[in-house]
């Protein structure tokens, strides 16, 4: 089932955790958004739901029962939390920040459905959808409900970001998904005293690489406390004002020229 309203569905995937990729998600929507157009960003990752954070959207109190709301009524519809212009919807919001949301994965894809069909998003031209990590049952049931224009791969410089991605790459490839291109996450460190360029990973040859499966790279954002600091905050990258928008601005101008040359 697909987000009503969305123009275009893009998913920001990942095969391993820890790689930036909720970083890169919100940071996306965000410049998506300072472009104009209406931008929902759905935090898929029911177990690990960490764009509220993000964002400086905490729920401190714990629920005592899951409710799975249903109905069209748009007077009973729950509606996004709207931050930075952004309409942001995520399980975090249904259970207390340090509480776990301990469904079976029967339950989650009903939980995902109710978020996509039931939630009033209204009409939106870009909805960002932030996966799981990994190719495990819940991905695919994603990938096959979402109803995906295409989807973005996160990586680092690692041999084994690359070939877990290349998973996530056969996984939606099989869903019949575009892959719209990848993100190089945590790249050189640019040294602060002299500005040596710095590498943190040792380099993955590219026979190894989702850049070897034809993934065009669509941009490299560099290791930056900046970055991470900002986020911590609850002021991401791409967030007006914001510290190290400038490669978020760049990946989503590849993006947006991706899906208009498709149109020439």
């Amino acid at each position: 089932m697909a987000a009503v309203g969305a123009h275009r569905t893009l998913a920001v995937a990942s095969g391993k955790g820890g790689v930036g990729k909720t970083t890169v998600a919100v940071g996306l929507a965000l410049a998506l958004r300072q472009r104009g157009p209406a931008v929902g960003l759905l935090d898929a990752d029911l177990y690990g739901p960490d764009v509220p954070r993000m964002l400086g959207l905490t729920r401190t109190s714990e629920a005592r029962h899951l409710t799975l709301w249903s109905g069209t009524d748009s007077r009973q519809r729950p509606r996004p939390v709207e931050r930075f212009g952004l309409k942001v919807w995520s399980s975090q919001f249904l259970v207390g920040e340090g509480q776990a949301l301990a469904v079976q994965s029967s339950l989650a894809g009903l939980l995902l459905d109710r978020s996509l069909g039931t939630v009033d998003w209204g009409d939106l031209d870009w909805l960002i959808v932030d996966l799981p990590p990994g190719t495990a049952d819940l991905q695919q049931q994603l990938a096959g409900r979402l109803g995906l224009s295409g989807a973005v791969l996160v990586v680092t410089p690692q041999d084994v970001a690359h070939l877990d991605a290349k998973k996530v790459h056969s996984m939606l490839q099989r869903a019949g998904v575009r892959i719209v291109g990848g993100v190089e996450n945590m790249a050189p460190l640019a040294c602060p005293c002299c500005g040596t360029s710095i590498e943190l990973f040792p380099s993955t040859p590219e026979s190894r690489s989702i850049w070897g499966l034809g993934v065009p790279q669509l941009a490299q954002i560099p290791f930056s406390g900046a970055i991470g600091q900002a986020a911590e905050a609850g002021q991401p990258a791409g967030a007006p004002g914001s510290a190290s928008s400038e490669v978020f601005t760049e990946l989503a101008g590849a993006i947006v020229a991706a899906f208009e040359s498709d149109t020439q």
